[in-house]
C-alpha cells in the first residue's frame, strides 16, 4: 500500500524559508514524476512545481508564481522528494500536497503572515 507523507510546514513571516518533505512507502520516487500541489482557502488547487522520474533526466518544472524562489530535490537515498521554498510571501499561503500517479498525501500547513 502507497502513503505519502509530507511534513515541514509551519508559520514563518514574509521573506523567510522552510523546506517541505514527502517521504513515501511503497514506491520510489526515482520510478515517478512527482510535484508538489498546493491549494488555499477559496482557491483552485495550485501545481507549484514537478520533477521527473529519474529516467526522465530528473527535469523540474516550476509554477511562474514560484519559479526562482521555490526548489524541488530528490533524495534517492531517503527516498524523499522536497520543496525548498524562500523569499515567501503571504500569498504562498496554503495546504501543500505531495503528488505521484495516482497517490496524494495529506498535506502540511504553510502560512505566511507576521
Amino acid at each position: 500500500q502507497v502513503q505519502l507523507v509530507e511534513s515541514g510546514g509551519g508559520l514563518v513571516q514574509p521573506g523567510g524559508s522552510l523546506r517541505l518533505s514527502c517521504s513515501a512507502s511503497g514506491i520510489i520516487f526515482a520510478s515517478y514524476d512527482t510535484s508538489w500541489h498546493r491549494q488555499a482557502p477559496g482557491k483552485q488547487r495550485e501545481l507549484v512545481a514537478t520533477i521527473t522520474s529519474r529516467l526522465s533526466r530528473s527535469t523540474t518544472n516550476y509554477a511562474d508564481s514560484v519559479k526562482g524562489r521555490f526548489t524541488i530535490f530528490r533524495d534517492g537515498f531517503k527516498n524523499t522528494v522536497s520543496l525548498q521554498m524562500n523569499s515567501l510571501k503571504p500569498e504562498d499561503t496554503a495546504l501543500y500536497y505531495c503528488h505521484v500517479s495516482n497517490w496524494t498525501g495529506q498535506g502540511t500547513q504553510v502560512t505566511v503572515s507576521s
